[in-house]
Order: C-alpha cells, then structure tokens, then sequence
C-alpha cells in the first residue's frame, strides 16, 4: 500500500489498532524509541502483534511504508522469533512498549526483555568464533602495517573495529547496538569493566587511521576481558603471534577494573 492509497498518521493508526481485539501489542521502536534521537525526517516504525489464530483487517497494512509511519504485521508466534538472532534483535531490545494485552499486559514487555539479553551458552559460543576473528584482523592489520602496506592495514582495522564491538556487547550478553545508537547506548548502558569515552575515542582513531599504537593498546584490554570470561584458549592458540598483536612478548594483560 503506497501513502497516497493510506495516508495514516501514527497517533490515528495506533488508536485504530488499539480498538482492535486481534491485536495483542503494539511496539515503536527506531529512533521514536530512543530519547533524543529522533529528527524531523524519523518516522515511526511500528510492529503489530496479532495473537495467534486470529484474523483482523489491520493485515492489509502489513509492509506500509510512508514518511510518516511503517508498518509490521505478524502474529505472536512469529514476534516471538523475531530478531532471534537477525539485525532486528537490538531494535526490539530497545522498542518501547505501547500496547501490551499479553499475559496481563507484562507479556510483550517481558519478551522484549528476553530479545535484548542473550543466553549464557550462546554468548559464550558466539564470543568464541567473534574473539578469534577479530584477534585476526588486528594481526593482519599490524603485519600489514610492518610490510608496508598501509592500504590494507587500514581496512584489517576497520574490520577489526567491527568485530570488536561484536564482541564487547556479546561478552555482556547483549545485542549490538546500529552504528547510529552505538554512542546512545553506550552513555545510558556502559560496557562493563570499560570506560566509555576511551572505548569510543579507539575505535573512531582506529576506524580512520588504523593506528597500531592505539590497536595494540585496545587488544590488551580485549585480551584481559576475554581470558576473565573464559576465552584464554582462543588466544593462546595464536601462539606467538600474540607478541605481534600486542607490541611485545610480555605475559597476558592484568584484566582491567
């Protein structure tokens, strides 16, 4: 459906929705749901929750995309394996709540909940296979940058910023945040054991120049934090190519406070 064929305001949309028996919640997430930072071009994106079984006129409107508002559709069984896992995983985490009739209307928030906290085992694994590859572009970046090719230096690095992240926030069992939100969720949700205005000020210095210094510096923090959550087989596997990653030869890291 084009805007011209249903040119819905949210306010309108969301009290027709609301009027709604089949509709089981309404979630706003994007940039309405993050304080701050939504602009005069943000629209409001919108999912639908349907209980399951039921049918409703408000299905038509799946996929309705304007200036104004977008529009999801679906019912409850497959909200609740939304984003697990996909890219809509951290958008969920952080929706906002704006019609729950589940469970005594706790059931949409406590799913949301569930999609923003990742399972022990799975964070475990997942940081595994993320640590070794972003110990990877850290050494190819430094080997690169000791051969004399500072073009693929530069690009291990910004591989390796991306990976890094990917790491960090699942060490602490969360989805990662858009690129646009990283900054807003890191000031409301720090990182644990990391200070704030540091992590980001490495990994801007990082992303644009590759500097070794700063990647070398930024590893041995890594380093510390993986072996205190259980990761130091990873690392000892790249043997003495630890030594290129992190400027020296010296033992492990002391894990940072």
């Amino acid at each position: 459906m084009t805007s011209r064929q249903h040119p819905l305001a949210y306010d309108s949309f969301v009290a027709l929705a609301a009027a709604d028996p089949a509709v089981v919640g309404l979630i706003l997430k994007g940039s309405r749901a993050h304080d701050g930072m939504a602009t005069e071009h943000s629209d409001h994106d919108l999912y639908v929750v349907v209980d399951d079984g039921a049918t409703t006129e408000l299905s038509h409107l799946h996929g309705h995309r304007s200036a104004a508002l977008d529009i999801v559709v679906l019912p409850l069984a497959e909200f609740r394996a939304a984003g697990l896992p996909g890219f809509e995983r951290y958008g969920l985490a952080r929706a906002h709540v704006v019609l729950d009739r589940l469970d005594g209307g706790t059931g949409i928030a406590r799913l949301l909940a569930e999609k923003g906290r990742l399972d022990a085992d799975e964070a475990f694994r997942e940081a595994g296979g993320l640590l070794d590859a972003y110990a990877n572009s850290v050494y190819r970046s430094v080997k690169n940058d000791r051969d004399g090719q500072p073009l693929a230096a530069r690009l291990d690095a910004a591989d390796s910023v991306r990976l890094l992240l990917e790491l960090l926030f699942t060490l602490d069992r969360r989805p990662r945040p858009y690129n646009k939100y990283l900054e807003w969720e890191l000031a409301r949700y720090p990182l644990p054991g990391w200070e704030t205005e540091a992590l980001l000020e490495a990994v801007e210095r990082i992303s644009a120049t590759g500097d070794v210094a700063v990647q070398r510096d930024l590893f041995s923090h890594v380093e510390a934090c993986a072996r205190r959550a259980g990761h130091g087989e990873v690392l000892d596997a790249w043997g003495e190519d630890l030594a290129l990653m992190r400027g020296g030869a010296g033992p492990a890291p002391r894990p940072p406070v």
